[in-house]
This record gives structure tokens, C-alpha cells and sequence, in this order.
């Protein structure tokens, strides 16, 4: 699916089963540019991502329902660590290649929509906001 991150163009995959958001980015050796992960969370919540047995290092924003990156983080290759989100208003998580979002000049606060609208919207649908 594509996002527009900020003024930048992504196509991602999606993390939508709950057997998919526990696999993420397992065993991944490579990923390209503008290339990620998206993951839309079943509720609204203190995220926490890990990663166990994912070789690649990634950056993570962590989204609120608006769209709005609240966080970003760097997480280390095989880290079994949670990095946990300040935050208690958290619904969608956007994995890259680390340092993606400091390269393409994206910061706490930039709005992220995909090519259907808003990530509500997209994900859940109006009648779910």
C-alpha cells in the first residue's frame, strides 16, 4: 500500500492479523528505501515493538489515530528489549530502514495518509472513529 509520510512517498506492507503483527520483520536480511512495515494496532494504546529475531536495524514512528507521528525510535537488531511508547495514544506503527525518517527530513508531528484518505478512515472505517 502507499503512504505519504510527511511530504514523502512509501509503499508498505501491512500488518493487519494478529500472526502478522507477531512476525513483522522476523528473519527480513533487507529492505529497500522507501519501503516498510505498517501496522495498524486494534486499539488505541501504549505501543511496544521488539525485535526478536529481526537482523535488520529499523526506526519505528509510532502514529496516533489523527495520523499524527508522535514518537521515533531507533531499535537495535535482535533486541529483545520493548521499546515502549511515552504515550498512551497510539494506533498505527510505521517500521523502515533505520535513520529513514531523519534522511527524508520526517518529524514528530508530520501527518501520514495513505492513498484511500486518513488512516482511520482506511483501516477501520468512519464508523470506527
Amino acid at each position: 500500500m502507499k503512504l505519504w509520510v510527511g511530504p514523502e512517498e512509501m509503499n508498505v506492507e501491512l500488518a493487519l492479523t494478529s500472526e502478522q503483527q507477531r512476525i513483522g520483520m522476523m528473519l527480513r536480511t533487507n529492505l529497500a528505501e522507501n519501503a516498510g512495515m505498517f501496522f495498524p494496532l486494534p486499539m488505541t494504546q501504549r505501543a511496544s515493538f521488539w525485535m526478536k529475531n529481526c537482523p535488520l536495524p529499523l526506526s519505528a514512528a509510532y502514529i496516533d489515530p489523527d495520523g499524527v507521528i508522535q514518537e521515533i525510535h531507533d531499535f537495535q537488531p535482535h533486541n529483545t528489549n520493548a521499546v515502549i511508547s511515552a504515550s498512551y495514544h497510539i494506533r498505527f506503527v510505521l517500521e523502515t530502514p533505520r535513520g529513514w525518517f531523519e534522511r527524508h527530513n520526517v518529524r514528530r508531528g508530520m501527518l501520514i495518509r495513505s492513498e484511500r484518505g486518513t488512516l482511520m478512515d482506511t483501516f477501520f472505517g468512519k464508523a470506527h472513529q
